[in-house]
């Protein structure tokens, strides 16, 4: 039914679908003819005597479903479907349905394969139905077609010949109708003959009288008659009365007219004036109110509106009364001038109102903040608020406003936040992505990205960021809770609007709750920024930023703020930055640390991250729905600080012991201008350690956070976890750092390119002939690095340096940051340092040692040692005495110009191992004659007395038992002989102590000596109970 129904409605409208777009081309051809043409077709069809019946025809035609207008206007009936002319279906539309051809939906497709219309085309017809038949069904076809047209034409004739005697009556009835309504039933004039060359004819008589002399008694007069004839010339009858009808109106009119007209006129302007006088005032109010509202004067706006609301509230009433009495002239006239005054005023005010509500919903309103004066500055939302409560709303403005500035915070931190994250995490794949930067480059770059994460902070916490939108928000909201604010606030005209000024419990309710998700959405986003990996979805950034509302928190990049199309964040959806690769750095886990940043940085940058966190932490909890609402809402807020806390400590811990690890790189070696003794490491290692104690001890603490009232109960003390994850670290630090100045020492490192390294000064030095002589001259001169007795120096100095002054100063501050004692550790820490010095000295006495101990042995072991018996008296020490002396005078002059306060130990530690070694020869001989005991004792006390400045007690102690082996190893004839020549054996060993007096001048005690031989013994004895 419905596919016949819409068969239907696209035969009658000759359309090719029941959805057309745009008028057919085709149908403007047939219908959009010219009004010339349409007056010449109606003329020819008036000459027509059939006109009647074409009509008739034509109006038949196109009746009937499927019929066409040709171009001469007939119609042409046109059958849904038919069988094939060339008789193979009976259906043309079927098969050609089942071919694939859109006949069904195309009309005049389908028209052009049908025999009965005028658009059938056969060669169209052929190549579809028949595009496969051959010969010979086509000529069966032939065949078939020439017997229907003989059959049909037969028919027409039969048709004709038995309908002839009907259209020649039909004819005679159609003339006889003709010839009554032209000449009204009488008989036409007989034609005149053809003669005459002057005859007028019938159409120019009828065309008109003719004036003047030309109307002679040789022309013929009108037909009266034809003034009443029914056809159209005479309007069918009336065109004689009409025309003087006309005439006399328009005399009438012109004679009349002002005189019955003017009067009439002149009373009802002189009435109306009169009105318009007596009511001026209120006439003028519309004009009033519209210079009002250009001149944005909201005072006198609102007095006019006033007055037009009483005049027509005048005249509403003055209406009811009357009720269905008839009203005077002066009434009449007032409650008309209050309905046309009162359209046009209500037209402006609710054209105004609508401005006005999406002026008070538009995030350009901002809510105004004190100034610099601490002044408050007027807010533009209650000037409109106070107007539309003037003018009279049905809807509170006050709540209006409340849900839109709701609307508008919550919207604004969460498409802020999210996009300062996703920028920040741009920037930080940007720097983790390309290869290691330069130092100087580094430096820029985690600068910049510290920057960005303060700026994101204080956006999100500070006064002046979204927080602070929100205390302020709150603020306003409850002062109109408490009805402070709805004081000063108007009531309307006739306190129509005072309904306004009450908020609902429900409405209270609903906006305490906005309060609480606001303070929530701030606290997740920060929540997330610290305890949430890296975000790896970027696609925030594929989308516009929202427009920036004036006065609106921005994100920074160093401080300022960045524009919404800063030029970095345009990211490409095709090309978007890769994530940062997995190189197994403990900072890949932390989207707030800034790739190769160094622990220094981040202890000043966490710092003052982690104050914002807990200043805007104890701003939150002073929001009253949240401290004194939900118990868990304060505890959220308790663990924004706590996680945020956590996260940094464990990201800075991992950054300090990476630094800890390459503080070695800071060893330049040049002397500290502090002290000759020392190189800048120990100076740089202090203010290292310190200024991460002082970051590390403001991270666990938040104490710039604790000004803020009700801090301490949000501010929680730092838990015991942490405070033992930083002392680990801090005791770990030292040891790895300690380690770092071992490795110095020991090889010359190669300097990595990190954050630490410095590039010192090169220097050229002409190295001695002899490696031990190769400190500078002086002591303030250039070191060479390259040596290693040199590094193995400054570094024992350095460790002196440490152990008796940075450690335990570093130690006292820890225990003062955290409140903590560090008595195992710091135990721990001294049996290190000692370790490692003894470690250090003995590298770097080992080889003087070694050397000492062979030329001491093979001097006395040599044949030749041994004086003869009997012979000569020994005059002189040994040449072994004297070589091993120089090996000292070397290690001194070393020591002595690279780490001065090192000399007295280092030589003291060589003259104890000297005696031993002496001790150990002496033991290889079995037995001792006089001039061999006396050559043993001019060798022993010539060293003892050279180095006596360096004694010990357990050189002293050596020497004593070298004499006890001697005299175990000689007679008594020897001992009794060798008292007689120790005054002679004085004498020899003064002479030859003048004798060497200029070689060994170094070892002679200073003139202004530093400390008592006391004090000397002492610390050799400290450097035998730790070595």
């Amino acid at each position: 039914m419905a596919t016949d129904l819409e068969r239907t409605v696209l035969d009658f409208y000759q359309i090719s679908n029941l959805n057309p777009v745009q008028w057919p081309t085709e149908k403007d051809n047939d219908s959009d003819v010219s009004d010339d043409d349409e007056a010449k077709k109606k003329a020819n069809r008036r000459k027509s005597r059939y006109q009647a019946l074409e009509r008739a025809v034509s109006n038949r035609s196109s009746l009937i479903p499927g019929s066409e207008t040709s171009g001469s206007g007939m119609g042409n009936l046109v059958q849904r479907d038919e069988p094939d002319p060339l008789g193979t279906t009976d259906s043309v539309v079927r098969t050609l349905k089942l071919l694939g051809v859109p006949v069904q939906e195309d009309l005049r497709l389908r028209n052009r394969f049908l025999l009965s219309s005028t658009t059938f085309s056969p060669a169209l017809f052929l190549s579809q139905m028949h595009a496969n038949a051959d010969t010979q069904s086509l000529i069966n076809g032939l065949e078939v077609l020439s017997r229907s047209i003989d059959q049909k034409s037969a028919s027409l004739k039969v048709l004709v010949e038995s309908n002839f005697e009907r259209f020649v009556r039909a004819k005679a009835t159609i003339d006889n109708v003709y010839k009554e309504m032209k000449y009204r039933g009488a008989e036409p004039p007989a034609p005149r003959p053809r003669g005459h060359s002057r005859q007028v004819s019938r159409s120019s008589i009828r065309g008109g009288n003719v004036a003047g002399p030309l109307a002679g008694p040789l022309l013929p007069a009108a037909d009266p008659r034809k003034k009443n004839a029914l056809v159209k010339e005479s309007e069918y009858g009336v065109l004689g009365v009409k025309a003087p009808l006309l005439e006399v109106s328009a005399k009438a009119e012109d004679v009349w007219g002002p005189a019955l007209g003017g009067r009439e006129k002149e009373e009802h302007l002189k009435t109306v004036a009169s009105y318009l006088d007596q009511y001026k005032e209120y006439v003028e109010l519309s004009s009033a109110i519209a210079d009002s509202i250009k001149r944005k004067d909201h005072e006198s706006l609102v007095e006019e509106y006033t007055k037009a609301r009483k005049f027509a509230d005048e005249a509403k009433r003055l209406a009811e009364e009357l009720n269905s009495s008839q009203p005077t002239d002066e009434q009449l006239y007032r409650i008309i001038l209050a309905a046309r005054m009162w359209q046009d005023v209500d037209e402006q005010i609710q054209a105004l109102k609508r401005d006005i509500w999406r002026r008070l919903i538009s995030p350009q309103i901002m809510v105004a903040r004190t100034d610099a004066a601490g002044q408050p500055r007027s807010d533009q939302h209650m000037e409109l608020i106070s107007l539309l409560l003037e003018l009279g709303v049905e809807d509170n403005p006050i709540w209006v406003w409340l849900l839109s500035r709701y609307d508008y915070l919550k919207s604004k931190i969460q498409s802020t936040g999210d996009r300062s994250k996703v920028e920040i995490e741009v920037l930080r794949r940007r720097l983790a992505n390309a290869e290691k930067p330069t130092p100087q480059a580094m430096a820029s770059h985690m600068l910049e990205l510290w920057e960005m994460n303060v700026a994101f902070l204080n956006n999100m916490l500070s006064p002046q960021g979204f927080l602070g939108e929100v205390l302020d928000f709150w603020q306003t909201v409850q002062g109109f809770i408490d009805g402070k604010t709805q004081m000063n606030l108007p009531t309307g005209y006739q306190g129509e609007s005072e309904a306004h000024h009450r908020l609902s419990q429900q409405g209270v309710a609903q906006l305490q709750k906005g309060i609480t998700e606001l303070v929530s959405l701030i606290r997740e986003s920060v929540l997330a920024f610290f305890a949430d990996p890296p975000p790896e979805d970027i696609s925030l950034l594929y989308s516009p930023m929202p427009p920036q509302s004036p006065g609106s928190p921005g994100i920074s990049s160093s401080g300022g703020l960045l524009t919404p199309r800063d030029p970095r964040f345009n990211i490409d959806p095709s090309n978007p930055p890769p994530p940062s690769p997995k190189r197994g750095e403990v900072w890949e886990k932390f989207a707030f640390w800034p790739p190769w940043s160094n622990s220094i940085s981040g202890a000043h940058y966490l710092a003052t991250m982690l104050s914002i966190v807990g200043t805007g932490a104890a701003d939150m909890a002073s929001v009253s729905p949240v401290g004194n609402g939900d118990a868990a809402e304060i505890e959220r807020v308790r663990a924004l600080v706590g996680v945020a806390r956590e996260r940094c400590v464990t990201a800075l811990c991992a950054a300090w012991n990476r630094d800890a690890e390459n503080i070695k790189y800071v060893e330049d070696w040049n002397r500290s201008p502090d002290s000759n003794d020392v190189t800048k490491m120990p100076a740089s290692f202090a203010a290292f350690e310190g200024a991460l104690l002082t970051g590390m001890q403001k991270i666990l603490y938040i104490s710039e956070a604790m000004s803020k009232p009700g801090a301490e109960d949000i501010v929680l003390p730092p838990p015991t976890k942490l405070l033992q994850m930083v002392r680990s670290q801090y005791v770990t630090t030292l040891y790895k750092a300690l380690s770092g100045m071992v490795e110095n020492a020991e090889r010359y490192p190669k300097k990595a390119e990190d954050e630490w390294t410095v590039e010192a000064e090169t220097s050229v030095l002409v190295r001695p002939s002899n490696p031990r002589v190769s400190a500078s001259t002086s002591t303030g001169g250039t070191l060479d690095a390259s040596d290693r007795n040199v590094r193995m120096l400054l570094t024992l100095s350095n460790l002196q340096a440490l152990r008796s002054n940075v450690v335990p100063t570093l130690n006292t501050q820890f225990e003062n940051a955290f409140s903590v004692k560090l008595t195992d550790e710091t135990k721990t820490i001294r049996d290190v340092l000692g370790q490692i010095d003894a470690r250090l000295f003995q590298s770097y006495t080992r080889p003087s040692i070694e050397a000492l101990k062979r030329i001491i042995h093979a001097g006395i072991t040599s044949p030749d040692w041994v004086p003869p018996p009997g012979g000569p008296k020994p005059h002189s020490v040994r040449p072994y005495v004297y070589e091993a002396l120089l090996t000292l005078v070397l290690v001194h002059t070393q020591v002595s110009t690279t780490a001065p306060s090192l000399t007295s130990e280092v030589l003291s530690y060589l003259l104890e191992q000297a005696s031993r070694e002496l001790l150990e020869a002496f033991k290889t001989r079995p037995k001792y004659h006089l001039e061999a005991l006396m050559q043993a004792t001019l060798d022993v006390e010539f060293v003892a007395q050279t180095l006596s400045h360096y004694t010990t007690d357990r050189a002293s102690e050596l020497q004593s038992t070298i004499y006890q082996e001697l005299d175990g190893r000689t007679d008594n004839d020897a001992r009794a002989r060798l008292q007689a020549e120790l005054p002679e054996m004085r004498a020899v060993l003064k002479r030859l102590r003048e004798a060497s007096k200029s070689e060994f001048a170094c070892f002679r005690k200073p003139k202004k000596p530093t400390g008592t031989e006391g004090g000397v013994q002492g610390t050799a004895g400290k450097s035998q109970s730790t070595y």
